[in-house]
């Protein structure tokens, strides 16, 4: 809300010094510039549903209208640092105790309040105080240091820059006055602006909010039906989790079973799922016992008529799959939406034998389902507009960000992230420890973790199924590897086993597991990549993330190309939302943009060139030559023919 030729003085003498005293009247949000006005004001007034923050360190700038001296000011630095950093919104009754607003009251009183206090203030009867030159409510300066110095060690080193900007300006304020630092406020501010950091969120802010956009199906005038019952086939934690974020919806469940010790089984994980969230504090323990009301097991499908929509969610087997399928046509309504939650096998298949392909769709959650916030939906060649709307009515009644895609191998994000997986499997047969690529992608790139360390969070058998349903489809730029079948043989499947590349038993910290070095050698021997003697290649750690993150890059061109995806900046989401790519970053396609198509192509080229058993792997696509030799960005395309 900073426009051209901000002037932080002509702003004081207009808000804060100007000859009538203005008081602000809240009721509902009051967000970042917003805010900042207030803060301005001689007074302020909220209601206890208003909501206050300023939250401008989210898309990659700081405040730049007086925020980092005004809001420290009113409620202390500490807490201060703490709103700003983390993007904190505090309720109204907050603001009224911790001070960052004068009065509470009712929302249809909040005007004549406002009203009441002005007056007050202009007949001398109430202080009239400047905020910006208030220091009654800041600490002392030691304490207010040592608040600025903790919060500077938790982001000093990191991968953005932006929260040291922000604390750079409060601290000019606290040692030299607020109107300094209103001035090193708006220097900083502007610097802000041109960082990369903020063009990424700004570009993930829009790109999120545009998932549920899809050409020629959100724009032709339908109106989606509510889901009021769900019925989930397969109640493992995959199926468990989904059941969970139909039910914190407050959408009536089904889950079906093939026995009862599996039924059992099944509601005990959803009733594990929501006491996880009880002891989060995300949910109280009488909400989770009543949202448990709300499931229905069953062994048949004799009551499969009263449901909206059916979710399937068992094991990844095509027959199986289509025996379900086979079922459900007989047993659901005629306009019962008719759901899988494959990760890579093609929808069509999955229906090809029913009357139903037109009510048939992909619902790929991402594991915890009730957790992860992404939900690809798979249209198959027949999927009708209609059943593709409701699914996206439902992404949002659960909470989930949305994204539409063709039907394909993988989909979308499974498929553009194969190469992430094979990439890194061809690295450690090349001789590279798993540890040292974990740390390049996790401690330089600013990722959550590793491909190894994911691997063990996703079991080496998932690894595995997915890795076969690739090679069928994409055999020409394939590198085979026994690591997948290696761990599996050796049941280590990583948590599911307590037995992978870590030890599971300590956690997301936990170290490495020195029992994984003789399938680590065993896979190397079959590979064959290095002859007795042989040093692993020379990398450094940019070329260890480039040599994993520009295949995955090569292949979301494809995926653009072939029209797989609605618009790139879907993949941007899901990369973000399904596969923990760094939010700062802007997502896969816009953070290659930044490097720039050219540069992405010629390194490509250098690792085919140098790296001849992967040549097929790693040669640019033709979507990616043709951007880099015009200079086209990666994501102002469209796609060669849509699957949409």
């Amino acid at each position: 809300m900073v426009v051209s030729g901000w002037a932080p003085q002509a702003f004081r003498q207009t808000m804060e010094a100007g000859p009538k005293p203005i008081v602000i009247a809240i009721d509902g949000l009051c967000l970042g510039g917003g805010l900042e006005i207030a803060v301005a004001c001689a007074g302020r007034v909220c209601s206890p549903r208003s909501r206050l923050g300023l939250p401008e360190l989210a898309i990659g700038i700081i405040p730049g209208m007086g925020g980092t001296q005004r809001l420290p000011r009113l409620v202390g630095v500490r807490k201060g640092v703490e709103m700003m950093l983390h993007s904190q919104q505090v309720g109204g009754e907050e603001a009224g105790r911790i001070g960052l607003v004068d009065e509470v009251v009712e929302g249809g009183q909040v005007v004549g309040a406002a009203k009441r206090m002005a007056l007050e203030i202009a007949a001398g009867r109430r202080a009239r105080l400047e905020t910006v030159l208030r220091t009654d409510r800041l600490e002392p300066l030691g304490k207010a240091m040592v608040a600025v110095k903790e919060a500077r060690a938790r982001v000093a080193g990191g991968h953005v820059r932006h929260p040291e900007l922000c604390l750079d300006a409060i601290i000019a304020g606290v040692e030299q006055g607020g109107m300094a630092g209103l001035l090193k406020e708006k220097e900083l501010f502007d610097l802000s602006l041109t960082l990369d950091t903020h063009k990424a969120l700004v570009h993930m802010f829009f790109a999120q909010r545009d998932t549920k956009r899809v050409k020629g199906v959100t724009d032709v005038g339908l109106v989606p039906r509510q889901m009021r019952k769900v019925a989930v086939v397969g109640g493992g934690f995959m199926g468990s989790g989904i059941c969970a974020a139909l039910l914190l919806a407050g959408i009536e469940v089904l889950l079906k079973e093939i026995d009862q010790h599996c039924l059992e089984a099944g509601l005990g994980r959803i009733r594990a799922n929501l006491q996880g969230m009880v002891k989060k504090g995300k949910l109280k323990q009488l909400q989770a016992e009543q949202l448990m009301a709300h499931v229905t097991g069953t062994l048949d499908y004799n009551t499969f008529g009263s449901v909206d929509m059916v979710i399937e969610a068992a094991l990844e087997n095509v027959v199986l799959k289509q025996k379900i399928f086979a079922d459900l046509e007989m047993a659901c309504r005629p306009d019962c939406i008719l759901a899988t939650n494959t990760s890579a096998i093609d929808i069509d298949l999955v229906g090809r034998d029913t009357q139903a392909q037109d009510r048939i769709i992909g619902a790929h959650f991402f594991s915890p389902a009730h957790l992860m916030p992404l939900l690809e939906i798979v249209r198959g060649q027949r999927t009708s507009k209609q059943v593709v709307v409701d699914t996206l009515s439902l992404s949002q009644q659960i909470k989930k960000t949305p994204i539409v895609v063709g039907n394909c191998t993988g989909f979308a994000v499974n498929r553009v992230y194969f190469p992430y997986y094979t990439s890194a499997c061809f690295l450690l047969d090349m001789g590279l420890s798993p540890y040292q690529i974990d740390k390049a992608l996790s401690e330089t790139f600013g990722m959550p973790f590793g491909p190894f360390r994911l691997m063990d969070f996703n079991g080496a058998d998932v690894g595995l199924n997915v890795s076969k349903h690739m090679a069928g489809a994409f055999a020409d730029r394939m590198i085979t590897s026994n690591l997948f079948p290696l761990l599996n043989k050796a049941g280590r499947l990583g948590v599911k086993t307590g037995k992978g590349f870590y030890k599971i038993s300590k956690g997301y910290k936990s170290p490495p597991d020195p029992e994984a070095a003789s399938i680590i050698e065993q896979s190397r021997r079959a590979a064959g990549y290095l002859r007795p003697g042989d040093k692993p290649p020379k990398l450094t750690d940019q070329d260890i993330i480039e040599m994993i993150y520009f295949p995955v890059v090569n292949e979301g061109c494809r995926v653009i190309a072939e029209g797989i995806v609605d618009k790139p900046s879907d993949l941007d989401v899901a990369s973000v939302m399904g596969m923990a790519f760094p939010r700062y970053r802007g997502g896969l396609i816009f953070w290659a943009d930044l490097l720039g198509a050219k540069h992405v192509c010629s390194r490509l080229d250098e690792f085919a060139n140098r790296f001849r058993p992967a040549e097929g792997f790693f040669r640019p696509c033709a979507y990616l030559r043709d951007c880099a030799a015009s200079g086209r960005k990666l994501g102002a395309g469209t796609g060669a023919r849509s699957r949409l």
